[in-house]
This record gives C-alpha cells, structure tokens and sequence, in this order.
C-alpha cells in the first residue's frame, strides 16, 4: 500500500521533456574480428557461477537493490534524456546495444561507456536465436561483441540479453560456453510500445514498481516504436523515485561479476 501511495504522489507531480536508425544489410563476421571478440571477453572479468547455467531475471542476492538496463536497437532518441538523468543522479545502468546499432550509431555507444555506463551484447543482428544453430548463435554474439568494441572503445561486460528475451536451454548454454551470462529482466515496462501501442508514462512506471524486489533487474529501451516520444525516458526519474522512495538502492551489473583468474 505505501509502494501505492508513493507512486501515486510521484505520478501526479508528474515529469515532462524528452530530448533528442538504423539497419545494415547481412551480416557475415570475420573470423579475426571473431577471435579478438572471444579472446577479449575471456581476459576481463567474468561472471560467477551463480549467473551461469539458466536465464538471469532477478540478481543473486537479498538486499533491496535494483538494477536499471537499457536496451537500443532501433533509434537514439532518448539517449541523450537518459544520460543526463543518469548523470544528474549519479546513478549506474547497463545498456545492451546490437551490434548493427553500434555501427550505424557508434556516437551513441561511445557516449554511453563515456559516461561510465556498463555496455553488454544484445546480439548483432536482433534475430530469433530459436531459428538458429549453435554456431549462428556464436557468429551474433562474437559479430555484436566486436562491433560494441568498435565503437566504444571500451570491453563490454559478459553480459548477454536475448532478442525479444527468447531463450532456452540450449541457448543459454551456447552464450554460457561463451563465456557470457544470460541477464534477462524481471520487468519490462513496456514503455517501447510508444503510445501508439497503447502505452503512457504512468503504465511503464508502473510495470517497473510492480516488479520492485531484491534484485530486481528493470528492462527500459532508448528508443520506441514511433514519433519520436521516448516513454521511458521519460519515465526513469520517476522509476527512480519510486525505488529510493521504497528503500531501494540502485546497483551497477557489475558488482556482480568477479576478477578472471591473473586479471587485472
């Protein structure tokens, strides 16, 4: 009732402004590319064992955190929005591009890791990982890595996201052998759907509340389906109040990976 409450009072003061695409033709990666992605993602820290072996929609622990993610695959319209809010709070996310979304918007990736965001791999293509085999699946996820790396300059965390958060068991052991884990979300709010798709600000924000609890991972998107109108950037301040107002702390991703053996 109070988590009510206190997102009643947070969405009549309401919040208003959202500041100001994608698509490459097929997508063979090469093997160097490849290789360095692979080799790369094995020298960095990596996840534990309690983040391997199934799909990841809530984080290993007890405390009252939640994580804040993003995924961008379509446009950056909210990019800017988001940042600043992130910046102005002093608050960590974790942001999944593709990797098509990392070369035809290397600024956006670039600006995300400038500002101290994590980046983590929604594949490089966007596919249905159910209609491919093993080896597709490491091509989309080496193909995105490099690309991520390219364009930010800085190693992405092994942390992968399913495309339309479809996974199975065989899958998530392909990204696991990757060394990758499987982060999905316990919420989405949906808030992509743009208001075309019936969606406004109060919903998302709701969607995001309902989901508070220990460890909860939160899914929003830089960009939505239309228009311009960025419903979760809009929506993040008052997913944040909601959370501080709830005693929730906002966590980084990576306070849950672990130094690989003789890293840095």
């Amino acid at each position: 009732m109070e988590r009510r409450s206190a997102l009643a009072g947070l969405l009549c003061a309401g919040f208003a402004g959202c500041a100001g695409s994608a698509g490459l033709a097929g997508f063979v990666p090469a093997s160097a590319a490849a290789a360095a992605g692979r080799t790369a993602a094995a020298a960095g820290p990596r996840p534990p064992a309690s983040l391997m072996g199934d799909e990841i929609r809530r984080l290993p622990t007890d405390r009252k955190v939640v994580a804040l993610t993003f995924n961008a695959a379509w446009d950056v319209d909210g990019i800017d929005t988001v940042l600043a809010e992130l910046r102005r709070r002093k608050l960590p996310a974790t942001f999944f591009p593709t990797g098509r979304f990392a070369e035809s918007r290397p600024a956006a990736v670039r600006a995300i890791a400038e500002a101290g965001h994590g980046l983590g791999n929604h594949s490089y293509s966007h596919p249905s990982f159910a209609d491919l085999g093993s080896a597709e699946r490491a091509d989309e996820v080496r193909g995105a890595d490099a690309a991520i790396r390219a364009a930010s300059g800085a190693e992405p965390l092994p942390f992968f996201r399913f495309p339309y958060s479809e996974t199975s068991p065989e899958s998530v052991a392909d990204v696991n052998d990757l060394g990758y884990a499987a982060i999905e979300f316990s919420a989405d709010t949906n808030g992509y759907l743009g208001p075309q798709g019936g969606m406004t600000v109060e919903k998302a924000v709701k969607r995001a509340v309902d989901a508070f609890a220990p460890g909860a991972i939160i899914q929003m998107h830089v960009g939505s389906n239309g228009a311009g109108v960025v419903l979760d950037a809009e929506a993040l301040p008052l997913i944040v109040d909601a959370a501080l107002a709830d005693g929730y702390e906002v966590v980084d991703l990576r306070r849950f990976l672990e130094a690989a053996a003789g890293g840095r």
